[in-house]
């Protein structure tokens, strides 16, 4: 898919956002339209991130649709402009547009919060445990496409260094720890490397262990992204199907939920340190 039909992640946004206003208003795109002097149909392509918009008019429709919290106005100006060309676009030809959009989304949010119940974070992941897995991917991947995608991973994960690294708090159930992925070789490199990294000022990793059975879970690697400025917050689910993309406000409120009690059924980071470190020793 040619990157120009390919829209960024941040655009939709902007155009989720946008019509969120106007319909809390009760505006239709007709009334929007004639309030702003334009047709109908720019508001419409706007909305769906098939008309680029620049601040000025992001700003003159949060005007005209009452909108009168100043720093969401600014953020969301602040998402118009050309699209940013990140690392990832050499992958856009190649990879599913979901991960792509992952990756702007990791690279864009100012906070990220994990929870995954049988697998190791992915920016948590050495490239022989990423390796183990793509492995296994059904159907099958070429031994040059299993390489493309480890390259890909590690280059997400460099938003945890750099020297303005991103706060990131992974919350993992003891089952992901003893899946033994890879052998147990790669196995124990694997929770060595989670011990190393939590060691990290930017990491904090903490562990729910067997027996703690009174937690939320479905069974999906949860990721949520904080942005500039709450409203702007999403949420991303790792799905056998490709990742799904939530921020309506119900569905955020939902899922800070669900990963607030998963988090207070965890062990501290300390203690969840210490049973990394009994895990790697018993393999």
């Amino acid at each position: 898919m040619s990157s120009d039909k390919v829209f960024a992640l941040r655009q939709k946004r902007l155009g989720t956002e946008l019509r969120k206003l106007r319909e809390r208003t009760g505006m239709t795109t007709t009334v929007a339209a004639r309030t702003l002097g334009v047709q109908p149909a720019q508001i419409s392509n706007i909305e769906s991130a098939r008309h680029p918009v620049s601040a000025e008019r992001v700003r003159a429709m949060a005007v005209n649709y009452s909108c009168a919290d100043p720093g969401y106005v600014d953020a969301l100006a602040g998402m118009t402009g050309a699209r940013k060309r990140g690392w990832w676009e050499e992958y856009r030809e190649s990879l599913h547009a979901g991960l792509i959009e992952l990756a702007e989304l990791e690279d864009s949010a100012t906070t990220l919060r994990v929870a995954v119940i049988i697998h190791v974070p992915g920016l948590l992941q050495t490239v022989e445990h990423a390796r183990a897995v793509f492995r296994e991917n059904l159907p099958a991947l070429p031994p040059h496409d299993v390489e493309h995608r480890i390259s890909y991973r590690v280059k997400r994960q460099k938003v945890l260094y750099g020297a303005s690294p991103t706060p990131y708090r992974a919350i993992v159930h003891e089952a992901a720890l003893r899946m033994g992925v890879g052998g147990p070789e790669t196995a124990r490199a694997q929770l060595n490397y989670l011990l190393e990294m939590s060691e990290r000022e930017n990491i904090s990793i903490v562990v729910i262990p067997f027996g703690e059975a009174s937690f939320p879970v479905s069974g999906q690697s949860v990721v949520y992204a904080t942005g500039p400025v709450p409203q702007l917050d999403t949420v991303e689910l790792d799905t056998d199907y490709g990742c799904d993309f939530l921020d309506a406000e119900a569905q955020l409120a939902k899922y800070r939920a669900v990963l607030d009690r998963m988090e207070s059924r965890a062990l501290p980071p300390g203690k969840s340190r210490d049973l990394i470190h009994r895990i790697a020793r018993d393999i």
